[in-house]
């Protein structure tokens, strides 16, 4: 296991030793362990690069959000699911989990998005991906696993409605999965890159991944037009490094919110797993 996890751990840590390493001694694979020689040119012109905080604004805006929106549609959904008493459950199920294997496909989608007037709108990408069926699976799974129909039906006898057990039991007996779902949601909307790339147009509304992307584009453009030697070396040796800063610039929020989560995570992971 200490093996696995090294085999796991060590790429991403020779990317941030990478970043503040002098790309000659990259290149030449001369660092193995420790930063040589530190070298923040690569990060210097990433926070330079005036978008890259428009592109976090937008990215934080667009996660926050949708993770809401997500939560929202996915939590109820997966509550009325998980209740034997609901009336056509096993069909509405069906089709769900139809979704799953059988989609229109890209062009039906974007013709929808475009009809709806949602194009170059932040709606453009949360509601097409308001609800993921495999958590919707997993968040029913824990309310089934977790709340007996005993509680119900002493609830009911109480006087208890459908709405208040809901929101009044439900819900406080259900953290765990809540914090499990806006991660996976979280980490889902902070790394979107392809629905941005599709339905967004206006700079101004791009998220940090795609910033991040049109920053690598232009590295490599300038690159190519530079005719002096010694200018093209410098800068190729500058775009090295910016590669790895700019994962190092993405995945940051993630890292540093993640410890705060992880114990949810691994409760979340054995949902199901244990029956009896």
């Amino acid at each position: 296991m200490a093996l696995i996890s090294i085999t796991i751990l060590y790429p991403l840590y020779f990317i941030v030793v990478a970043s503040f390493s002098n790309p000659d001694t990259v290149n030449s694979g001369g660092i193995l362990l420790l930063p040589h020689q530190a070298y923040l040119d690569g990060y210097k012109k990433i926070f330079e690069y005036t978008p890259i905080w428009v592109g976090y604004r937008n990215s934080i805006i667009y996660t926050v959000c949708g993770t809401l929106v997500n939560l929202a549609v996915t939590i109820p959904c997966a509550y009325a699911l998980s209740r034997k008493d609901l009336v056509g459950r096993n069909p509405i199920m069906f089709l769900f989990v139809f979704t799953m294997f059988f989609s229109g496909g890209l062009i039906p989608t974007y013709l929808l998005v475009s009809k709806l007037g949602l194009l170059d709108t932040m709606w453009a990408l949360i509601l097409p991906s308001a609800a993921s069926v495999w958590n919707i699976i997993i968040t029913r799974t824990y309310f089934q696993s977790t709340i007996p129909d005993e509680l119900m039906e002493a609830a009911i006898m109480d006087g208890c409605s459908d709405f208040r057990f809901f929101f009044s039991v439900a819900l406080p007996l259900s953290k765990v999965i809540i914090t499990v779902m806006a991660l996976f949601y979280g980490i889902a909307q902070w790394n979107s890159f392809f629905d941005p790339l599709i339905y967004l147009k206006t700079e101004s509304k791009l998220p940090l991944q795609l910033i991040l992307r049109n920053l690598l584009i232009m590295n490599e453009t300038a690159n190519r037009m530079v005719n002096d030697p010694v200018s093209l070396a410098q800068k190729q040796r500058i775009a090295e490094q910016i590669k790895y800063g700019v994962i190092i610039a993405s995945c940051l929020p993630l890292m540093i919110a993640y410890p705060f989560l992880q114990k949810y995570f691994t409760k979340g992971v054995m949902i199901g797993s244990i029956k009896g």
